[in-house]
């Protein structure tokens, strides 16, 4: 069974895209930025992956990581 890839929101022709890496498509589009995030939330969670939102300019904005957070904060160590 293969690991799913992570989740992005970017920037797409008629609205926000969720997709995942290495897909050539997206899974859905949204009207906005914000709907494609809260799905991209959920697909995250329930596959235990990150979430890397995009801004217009295609520049990462922010990530959350639903999984083995592979550079976890410094804080939670211990």
């Amino acid at each position: 069974m293969s690991k799913k890839g992570n989740v992005h929101v970017v920037k797409h022709e008629r609205g926000w895209a969720v997709k995942r890496e290495k897909s050539s498509r997206a899974s859905r589009v949204f009207d906005t930025q914000k709907q494609a995030d809260d799905y991209a939330r959920k697909l995250a969670k329930k596959d235990g992956v990150e979430r890397i939102t995009h801004g217009q300019d295609g520049r990462i904005r922010s990530k959350d990581s639903y999984g083995n957070d592979p550079n976890p904060p410094k804080d939670k160590e211990h």
